[in-house]
């Protein structure tokens, strides 16, 4: 569905810049630096302007993708780290509840009332 509005909208773009381009074919002066001057019809300088309109959008949106992709990477970085952090943890935990374990099982026959009492 949005291949196709993209379509519809890129075709009506550049049937406007067609019938645009046979109507204004008149020429026009740029200046681009002093003493520099271009004669061209309006449509080539204006079909020109699009067409680095539309690379300088391109090169942007590279641009915008390349910054998530190593925005993601550093998430799944800081994921993974977090991980190991959590099993290390998990695995000092079952470590420490066996140390605890043990040390209840060597515990004399009367201190386990006096620990319950209290």
């Amino acid at each position: 569905m949005t291949r196709a509005i993209n379509f519809v909208i890129i075709f009506l773009v550049c049937l406007a810049l067609v019938l645009f381009s046979l109507q204004n074919t008149d020429p026009v002066v740029i200046k681009l630096f002093k003493g520099i001057d271009i004669q061209a019809p309006l449509c080539i300088e204006i079909i020109v302007t699009m067409g680095l309109g539309a690379v300088l959008a391109w090169i942007f949106s590279i641009w915008s993708r390349l910054l998530r992709v190593l925005e993601s990477r550093k998430q799944m970085r800081q994921i993974r780290e977090k991980d190991s952090q959590i099993q290390k943890l998990e695995k000092d935990l079952e470590q420490i509840k066996a140390e605890t374990a043990e040390s209840k099982s060597e515990l004399p026959v009367g201190s386990e009332s006096v620990s319950k009492a209290a």
